[in-house]
């Protein structure tokens, strides 16, 4: 009996079903948790199911291509799920013209203060200048983080960890600090949580409030725009 059980698993652990069934687990596990705990911003359901799928990776020995080769399928609907954010941003156009400036300004402010914090983290720590430059477009969605890392001469394996890091912790603490600075603005708040927290933040806001999230759509795509644009200019100018 015991040599069938090890037969079934080493098939089932082979198959693309196992990534693809451990990815929808883990994260149906997660957001049981956060919910049955008071949807606690720092119990984020992504945070939960990335420890879950480490964990288990690690005890059953299965490697990450295996893994992925059925997650990618949930990896292919990032597409589509970014596109349907342009729905609640329809939705709330009148306001993204009332506050396009204030909008500006804030992009700017954001993606520069957030690309600079990284940067003197990393080097007050005395980081390698590869790592400095891996960790610089830590606030931008994956695909967008890695390509201008390689454009600028950073790691992007590096960067995706980054990415994913800067998008857990700043999902999960980024109410408590809004909270702590008094702001109450659901635009603010939404925008603010996407242009810090990317694709994780956006989902937070999401959950919270149909404005912020449409608003932190917003501040994800623009900030992956401004950063793909503005990154690899200053590394020119400075770097030459």
């Amino acid at each position: 009996m015991s040599a069938d059980l090890h037969q079934i698993w080493v098939y089932l652990s082979a198959s693309p079903l196992a990534g693809l069934t451990l990815t929808l687990v883990a994260y149906q596990i997660g957001l049981w948790i956060f919910e049955k705990l008071g949807r606690r911003p720092v119990l984020n359901p992504v945070l939960i199911a990335v420890v879950l799928i480490a964990g288990t990776l690690s005890l059953s020995g299965i490697d990450y291509r295996t893994y992925f080769d059925g997650a990618q399928f949930v990896h292919f609907l990032l597409g589509p799920a970014t596109v349907a954010l342009a729905i609640p941003l329809y939705n709330q156009f009148q306001e993204v013209r009332r506050s396009a400036l204030a909008l500006l300004v804030a992009l700017l402010v954001g993606s520069a203060a957030s690309a600079l914090s990284a940067v003197a983290l990393v080097w007050t720590f005395g980081g390698s200048k590869a790592t400095i430059l891996s960790m610089a477009p830590k606030s931008v969605t994956s695909p967008i983080a890695m390509g201008v890392s390689e454009q600028i001469g950073g790691l992007p394996s590096l960067t995706a960890v980054f990415v994913i890091i800067t998008g857990i912790v700043a999902a999960s603490l980024g109410t408590w600090v809004l909270n702590l600075v008094r702001v109450r603005d659901w635009r603010a708040r939404g925008f603010g949580m996407g242009v810090a927290a990317h694709g994780i933040g956006t989902a937070r806001a999401l959950q919270v409030n149909e404005v912020a999230g449409a608003f932190a759509g917003l501040g994800m795509g623009l900030n992956g725009l401004a950063t793909a644009l503005l990154l690899p200019t200053l590394y020119h100018l400075i770097w030459g």
